[in-house]
C-alpha cells in the first residue's frame, strides 16, 4: 500500500511540474505573399477556453494590451501598423472599467516592404496579458519570421492553413463562445430593466404625467378603435425613441466607449448638459425645443388615421422634451460604447416605460381613478432628479481628471461635493429650501418624502468617514482613486503605532527602484529579486514573494482584501522580508550589473522582464497574483498561492511558510 502511494505521489509531482506553468495563448507565425516586394507577417493565437487575450488598443481597461515590438533593421520596413480584427468589448460597472479581448483565435497582420533579395528574419517580441476568472497570466513571446524568396514561410512552429478553422470547430471552443455570448446577454437584459425603470420614471415628470388622462379620454372617444388607437399610438412612441437608438448606434458605435472614456472634451460637454439641465430642473429657467416643431407636429394630427396617431405620440416626444431628455441621455450615455444593439436596446426599454402606461390605462380605463393627482410632488421629484445629476456631472469631470492628472478633483474635494450636494437634497425634503416652482404643502403630510428626506442624511453621514480615508466600498467606483486622498487617518495611525515594516534593515541597503515602486498599506519591502534575498540571509527570514502587475486588478483586490487587514500586516513587518515583483513594468530600464540573459543568451534590460523570467523559469508560474515563500536561496517553502481573499486562510499560509523555515534553519 505504501509502495502505491508512494507511486501516486510521484505521478501527481510529475503531473504539476508539467501543467504548473499556463500557457493559455500558443503562437504560431506565417508569412504570406502579397506581391513582388511586400509580404505580410500573421501572429495566429490560438487562446485557451474561458481565456481573455486583450487588444492592442485597450487603453482605458486595467489590463495590458498586447504589444509587438519589432528589431529594428534596413533590410525591411513596416508598412502601417500591426492590424487586429474587431475586439470583443465589455463594460465592467463595478470597476467602471471597459475592456477590449479576444477569445478562442485571433490572427494579428503586419505588412513589410522587403528591401533586399538575400533571405533574412524579421525578429522581435510580443509582450501582453491573458486573464480567466481571478488571476492573469503576463505574455512574452519571441518571433522571427523567416522571408526567402518570399515562398511561404512559417516561423518557429509549422501550423495548418486552417488553424483557425480548426479552433472555431471545436466544440470546447464553441461552448466558451457560447459562454460569452450569455453573459453578454445578461449584461443587455440588465440595461434594458434599467432603461425601462428610467421610462417609467420620466412618465412621473409633469410634462408627461398629466397627458396621461387627457390621452386616454381622447382614444376613449374613439368607441370600438379605443384599444387598436392606444396600441398604435404606443408603438409609435416606442419606434420614435428606437429610431433615435439606431441613429446612435450607427453614429458612435462599440468604439466610441474609449474615447468618451478617456478623452476629455466629450466628458467635459456632458458634464456641462447635466448642469444646464439640473438647474433647469430647479426651475430656474426652462429648456424647450423651437414651438414651430411642436406645432407641425400637432397640426399633422388633424390627418387621421395611423399618420395622425404617429405625430400625436411624436408631439408628446417634443413637447416633454425638456422633462425626459435628461433621462433619456443619461441612458443613451450608458449606451454608447457597447455592442451596436446596446443604443437600440436602451432607447427601447425607455421608451417602453413611457408607452406602456398609455397604453394600459387606454385599454383598462378604470385605473385612471387609482392614479395620484398631479401636483407638487412632480416638481419635488424633478428637483430631486436635479441634485442627482449634479452628482453625475462630477463623475464626468473626474474621469479626464484622473486620465490627465489635472488634479481638480481630489478624493476628498469630490466627497465634499456630494457630501454639500445631498446634505441641501435632504434639507429640501425637509421643506427647509424652496426653488421656484416649489408650492407652499406642509412637508408633514408627505411621509414619502419625510423617508426620502432620512435616507438621503444617512448616505450623507456614510459618506462623511471618507474624507479622513475609509474605503467606502459601496461608491468606490465612483469616486477619484485612493492615492489621490491627502489625509489617510488610517495611513497615519499605521505610521505612528509603530507597524512599519523592515525598520531593523542594514543601513548600506538601499530599497532599488523604491523612488518609482511602492507597496500598498504602509507595507515595506523589496522590488528586486537579488536584493530581497540578500537581506533576507541578513536578517535571518523567510522571503514573501509577490509576483504582482502595475496591470493586475485582481492583485488590487487580494490587497486590499487580505493585506489591508492588521494581523496581515503585522507579520509581514515581523516576519518576512516582503519583494514585490512587477512583471509587467516596462519603464525601469536595469543597468548592466542587475542585467540578465534569457534562455537565448539574449541580455534582459528591463525590470518587468527580469521578474517575468524568473518567475517563468525558477518557479515555473506565469500568473498574477501569484504567491511564494521561499528561503534566502530561493527554494520554495511554501506556496504557490493565488487569489485568495480569505483573511484566514491567508494567514494559514503565511504561518505554514513561518514553520517550514524555522524547522529547515533549527
Amino acid at each position: 500500500m505504501k509502495k502505491l502511494i508512494v507511486v501516486l505521489s510521484a505521478i501527481f509531482l510529475l503531473i504539476s511540474n508539467l501543467f504548473a506553468q499556463e500557457t493559455p495563448v500558443t503562437w504560431n507565425f506565417k508569412t504570406v505573399k502579397v506581391n513582388d516586394s511586400v509580404a505580410e507577417l500573421q501572429f495566429q493565437a490560438a487562446i485557451q477556453d474561458n481565456w481573455h487575450l486583450y487588444s492592442q488598443s485597450h487603453n482605458n481597461g486595467m489590463e495590458m494590451p498586447i504589444e509587438f515590438s519589432f528589431t529594428p533593421a534596413n533590410n525591411y520596413s513596416r508598412i502601417g501598423k500591426v492590424t487586429e480584427p474587431k475586439p470583443i468589448v465589455h463594460y465592467d460597472p463595478m470597476f467602471n472599467d471597459t475592456s477590449k479581448f479576444f477569445v478562442n483565435s485571433v490572427t494579428f497582420k503586419q505588412k513589410v516592404k522587403v528591401l533586399q533579395n538575400e533571405p533574412f528574419a524579421i525578429k522581435g517580441r510580443i509582450s501582453g496579458q491573458a486573464c480567466i476568472d481571478g488571476r492573469c497570466v503576463a505574455l512574452d513571446k519571441k518571433f522571427s519570421f523567416d522571408i526567402q524568396g518570399f515562398d511561404h514561410a512559417v516561423a518557429n512552429e509549422v501550423v495548418e492553413e486552417n488553424i483557425t478553422e480548426e479552433i472555431t470547430e471545436n466544440p470546447t471552443v464553441q461552448a466558451a463562445s457560447n459562454s460569452n455570448d450569455s453573459e453578454q446577454e445578461e449584461s443587455l437584459w440588465s440595461f434594458f430593466i434599467v432603461a425601462f425603470l428610467g421610462g417609467l420614471v420620466g412618465l412621473l415628470m409633469p410634462c408627461v404625467f398629466p397627458m396621461i388622462p387627457m390621452t386616454v379620454s381622447y382614444f376613449m372617444k374613439s368607441g370600438s378603435k379605443a384599444k387598436l388607437h392606444a396600441l398604435i399610438y404606443g408603438l409609435s412612441i416606442v419606434v420614435i425613441y428606437v429610431f433615435f437608438g439606431i441613429i446612435l448606434s450607427l453614429i458612435f458605435g462599440p468604439d466610441f466607449a474609449n474615447i468618451l472614456s478617456t478623452h476629455w472634451i466629450p466628458n467635459i460637454i456632458f458634464a456641462i448638459i447635466f448642469v444646464i439641465f439640473a438647474f433647469s430642473f430647479f426651475g430656474y429657467f426652462e429648456i424647450t425645443l423651437p414651438s414651430s416643431w411642436v406645432n407641425k407636429s400637432a397640426k399633422m394630427e388633424n390627418t387621421g388615421g395611423i399618420i395622425g396617431i404617429f405625430f400625436m405620440a411624436l408631439t408628446l416626444v417634443l413637447v416633454s422634451f425638456s422633462c425626459t431628455l435628461p433621462i433619456a441621455g443619461a441612458v443613451a450615455l450608458n449606451s454608447v460604447g457597447g455592442s451596436l444593439l446596446k443604443p437600440i436596446i436602451g432607447m427601447l426599454g425607455f421608451s417602453l416605460g413611457i408607452a406602456i402606461p398609455f397604453t394600459l390605462f387606454a385599454f383598462f380605463p378604470g385605473l385612471l381613478k387609482k392614479m395620484p393627482k398631479s401636483g407638487g410632488w412632480m416638481n419635488t421629484l424633478k428637483v430631486v432628479l436635479a441634485f442627482i445629476e449634479l452628482a453625475f456631472a462630477l463623475k464626468f469631470i473626474n474621469v479626464p481628471d484622473q486620465t490627465y492628472h489635472w488634479g481638480i478633483l481630489d478624493r476628498e474635494v469630490y466627497l465634499a461635493l456630494w457630501i454639500v450636494l445631498f446634505s441641501l437634497m435632504g434639507i429640501y425634503l425637509l421643506g427647509k429650501i424652496k426653488f421656484p416652482l416649489d408650492d407652499d404643502m406642509p412637508v408633514q403630510k408627505s411621509p414619502i418624502r419625510f423617508t426620502l428626506a432620512i435616507a438621503t442624511f444617512a448616505f450623507v453621514v456614510y459618506m462623511i468617514p471618507g474624507m479622513f480615508g475609509a474605503p467606502l466600498k459601496i461608491i468606490s467606483g465612483w469616486l477619484p482613486p485612493m492615492t489621490t486622498q491627502d489625509f489617510d487617518i488610517n495611513q497615519i495611525v499605521r505610521q505612528e503605532s509603530g507597524t512599519k515594516a523592515n525598520n531593523t534593515l542594514p543601513l548600506d541597503e538601499t530599497v532599488l527602484y523604491a523612488d518609482k515602486l511602492d507597496l500598498p498599506h504602509g507595507i515595506q519591502g523589496y522590488f528586486d529579486y537579488d536584493q530581497a534575498l540578500r537581506v533576507a540571509k541578513q536578517l535571518n527570514k523567510p522571503v514573501f514573494i509577490d509576483f504582482t502587475g502595475h496591470g493586475c486588478v485582481n492583485c488590487r483586490n487580494v490587497e486590499n482584501a487580505v493585506w489591508i487587514d492588521p494581523q496581515v500586516r503585522k507579520m509581514f513587518a515581523d516576519e518576512f522580508i516582503v519583494v514585490a515583483l512587477y512583471v509587467d513594468d516596462k519603464n525601469i530600464k536595469l543597468p548592466e550589473d542587475q542585467q540578465i540573459k534569457d534562455e537565448d543568451g539574449d541580455p534582459i534590460t528591463t525590470l518587468g522582464g527580469k521578474n517575468m523570467f524568473i518567475q517563468n523559469t525558477i518557479y515555473k508560474e506565469n500568473s498574477q497574483p501569484c504567491y511564494f515563500i521561499v528561503d534566502h536561496d530561493g527554494s520554495v517553502l511554501a506556496g504557490p498561492t493565488y487569489y485568495e481573499k480569505n483573511v484566514d486562510r491567508y494567514m494559514d499560509f503565511l504561518k505554514t511558510g513561518i514553520k517550514a523555515y524555522q524547522e529547515k534553519h533549527q
